[in-house]
C-alpha cells in the first residue's frame, strides 16, 4: 500500500478503508485457480465491507462487550439465554450474507468451495468469533440431509442468507444456525469415553425421537438453534443427534446452561457447559455410528481452521506491512531496515504459502476425483495442524514488528493474537491431528501413494524438494509404530512438501525458489527471518500487498 507520510510524533494510524481482496493477489490467484471468477465482483465488494472502518469498529465492540448468560427469568424459569452486544449481531449479518453459513452446499458448482473459502478467508482476518457458529452451520448442512423428514423442515432455513437472531421455535424461524455438542468432562478428544446417554422416546415428524441426559464441557455457541450432540444408546452406541433449543410443540427444551467458558481468545463468541435433562432430540444417521457421522461435520470445520488461520497469518502480514511501512528509524521507514526487510519477506513467504494450502485444499472439496478424494483424506488434517501451529507464532512475530505498540489493547495486534491458539485446539489438538494424518494413510495405503506420486512429479527438477518426497516415502514404509513416535516430524515434513508443491504450481518463480530455498534450510525454523531464501526480499514484500 501507498505510504500515509511521517506523522508529526512518528506514529502509524490505524489500518482502515482498505480492501481486502483487491490488495491480496495471492488470495485473487487462488480463486482464479479454483474457477470461482463468477465470484469476483462479489469478493470485491466483500473485501472492502471487510475493510471498511464500520465493519473494524463493529468487530472490535463484538469482542469488548462480551456474551452474558442469564439462565433465569425474573420470575425464576429457565431461559438458558445468551445475550450479545448489537455488533456481534453485525458481524453474523455480514458473514451470513457472504455465504459463509452455506454457499457450498447450496450453489453445486464445484467452485463454489474456493469462493467459501475466500469470504471465510476475509472474514477470519476481521472477526473470528462469530465464524464459529457461522461455519458449522454450513458442515452440518450435509449431515441433517441424513433425516430426510428434519432436512425437509431446516433446509430453507440452512439455505438462507439472513441472519435471524431471535431465539424462538424453529416454525417462526427465517434461518437458523446450528453448533456441535461433542467433548466431555472426563474425555475431551476421548469421545469414547463420553457417558451422555439416549432413550428411545417414539416416533414423530421429524422422525426417530430420543431423551437425552448428560453433559457437555465444551458446546459450541450455545444459542445455536440446534446442535448436533453425541450420545450413547443402550443398543447401538456413540450415536448422532439434532437436539433443538425449542422443541417442535414450542416448549424449551431441557438444555441447561451451566455457565460460558473465560476463554483466553474468540471472546466475541460464547463457548459453554451445559446439562440435557431429558432434552429431546431426534436420530441423524445409523444408530450406533455417530462419531463418524459427526467426524464428517468435523472434515469440514477442519478445512475453516486452516482457512481462517491462513486469515489470521495474511491480517498479520498485513498490519506488520502497514505499520513497517510508515514507522521511521535511524532515517529510513522500518520496512527498508534490512533485517526487518528480510523478517518480513520471510513472513511474506509465510503467508502465501499458508494461503495456497487452504484454498487449494478447498477448491479439492468439490471434487470426486481420486487425486482429490486422497488429498481430503491426507492433507486437511495435515493442513489444519500446520497452519493453525505457524499461526500462532507468527501473529507474536507481527506484534513484535510493533514493538511497545503491539502490546497495548488499543492496537489490532493484541486480539490477533489471542485469536490464534484456538483454531489449533479446536477440532482437535495438533497431536490428534498428527495422529489422523497416520490413520487416513494406514486405512487408504493407495491414497498414500497418489498422494506422494503427484507430489513427485512437481518435485522432478528440484532436488531439495524432490529429497523431502524420499523422506515422506521411506517414513511411509515404516511400520505404523515406528511412524506414529515421529508423527509430528512426518506431518510438518508433509505439510512443507506440499505448500513447496503448491507454490512451484502455482506461485511466482522468485517466490516459489525463495520458499524452497528458505523451509528446506538447517537453518529455517525456530526464528523467523533467519533464512528468506532470496536475495531480494523487498521485491517479496512489494509482491505481497497491493493497492
Amino acid at each position: 500500500m501507498a505510504d500515509i507520510g511521517i506523522h508529526p510524533h512518528n506514529q502509524v494510524p490505524e489500518l482502515k478503508d482498505y480492501n481486502l481482496y483487491a490488495s491480496d493477489p495471492v488470495l485473487q490467484r487462488a480463486v482464479a485457480r479454483g474457477g470461482a471468477q463468477w465470484r469476483e465482483s462479489e469478493l470485491l465488494r466483500q473485501g472492502a465491507e471487510y475493510g471498511a472502518e464500520a465493519t473494524l469498529q463493529a468487530a472490535e465492540e463484538a469482542n469488548h462487550f462480551e456474551p452474558e448468560l442469564h439462565t433465569h427469568s425474573p420470575t425464576g424459569d429457565r431461559i438458558d439465554q445468551v445475550r450479545f452486544h448489537p455488533a456481534w449481531h453485525r458481524m453474523m449479518t455480514i458473514a451470513r450474507r457472504n455465504g459463509i453459513a452455506n454457499l457450498p452446499f447450496v450453489d453445486g458448482r464445484r467452485s463454489a468451495w474456493p469462493a467459501y473459502g475466500a469470504s471465510l478467508f476475509m472474514h477470519s482476518q476481521i472477526e473470528s468469533g462469530s465464524t464459529c457458529p457461522t461455519t458449522m452451520t454450513k458442515a452440518s448442512i450435509p449431515l441433517l440431509r441424513l433425516n430426510p423428514q428434519l432436512d425437509a423442515v431446516v433446509a430453507p432455513l440452512l439455505a438462507s442468507t439472513e441472519h435471524d437472531a431471535r431465539d424462538i421455535p424453529l416454525a417462526g424461524k427465517r434461518s437458523i444456525t446450528v453448533g456441535m455438542g461433542m467433548t466431555e468432562r472426563q474425555g475431551g478428544s476421548d469421545v469414547r469415553t463420553n457417558t451422555t446417554r439416549a432413550a428411545p422416546y417414539g416416533h414423530g415428524p421429524w422422525g426417530e425421537e430420543f431423551l437425552i441426559t448428560g453433559h457437555k464441557w465444551f458446546f459450541s455457541a450455545p444459542m445455536c438453534d440446534g446442535h448436533l450432540v453425541l450420545a450413547k444408546t443402550e443398543e447401538g452406541g456413540s450415536t448422532c443427534f439434532f437436539v433443538p433449543r425449542w422443541r417442535p410443540d414450542g416448549s424449551k427444551n431441557a438444555i441447561h446452561i451451566q455457565r460460558l467458558k473465560d476463554k483466553v481468545g474468540n471472546r466475541s463468541n460464547s463457548s459453554s457447559e451445559v446439562e440435557f435433562h431429558e432434552a429431546w432430540g431426534v436420530l441423524i444417521g445409523e444408530e450406533g455410528r455417530g462419531i463418524s457421522t459427526i467426524i464428517e461435520m468435523a472434515t469440514y470445520t477442519r478445512l475453516d481452521c486452516a482457512l481462517s488461520s491462513a486469515g489470521f497469518m495474511r491480517q498479520a502480514l498485513v498490519q506488520a506491512l502497514h505499520y513497517s511501512r510508515n514507522r521511521y528509524a535511524f532515517g529510513l521507514p522500518l520496512a527498508e531496515q534490512p533485517v526487518m526487510t528480510a523478517l518480513l519477506a520471510d513472513m511474506a513467504l509465510e503467508s502465501q504459502a499458508a494461503t495456497w494450502l487452504a484454498m487449494d485444499l478447498a477448491a479439492r472439496f468439490g471434487s470426486g476425483d481420486a487425486l482429490d478424494l486422497a488429498w481430503r483424506r491426507i492433507v486437511t488434517p495435515a493442513a489444519k495442524f500446520w497452519n493453525c501451529k505457524r499461526a500462532v507464532g507468527f501473529t507474536g512475530e507481527a506484534m513484535e514488528v510493533f514493538g511497545g505498540n503491539g502490546y497495548v489493547e488499543t492496537g489490532p495486534m493484541g486480539r490477533l493474537f489471542r485469536e490464534a491458539p484456538v483454531n489449533s485446539i479446536w477440532e482437535g489438538s495438533g497431536n490428534v491431528m498428527c495422529l489422523d494424518v497416520l490413520r487416513a494413510i494406514s486405512r487408504n495405503p493407495d491414497d498414500a501413494h497418489l498422494l506422494l506420486d503427484h507430489l513427485q512429479d512437481t518435485a522432478s527438477q528440484e532436488p531439495l524438494l524432490a529429497a523431502q518426497v524420499g523422506k515422506l516415502r521411506a517414513a511411509v514404509a515404516q511400520p505404523p509404530q515406528a511412524l506414529e513416535r515421529e508423527a509430528r516430524r512426518f506431518t510438518q515434513r508433509l505439510a512443507l512438501t506440499v505448500q513447496a508443491s503448491l507454490m512451484l504450481r502455482h506461485a511466482d518463480s522468485a517466490a516459489a525458489s525463495a520458499f524452497i530455498a528458505s523451509r528446506f534450510d538447517a537453518d529455517w525454523g525456530p526464528v523467523a527471518g533467519a533464512s528468506c531464501g532470496t536475495g531480494d526480499p523487498a521485491a517479496l514484500l512489494r509482491a505481497a500487498w497491493t493497492d
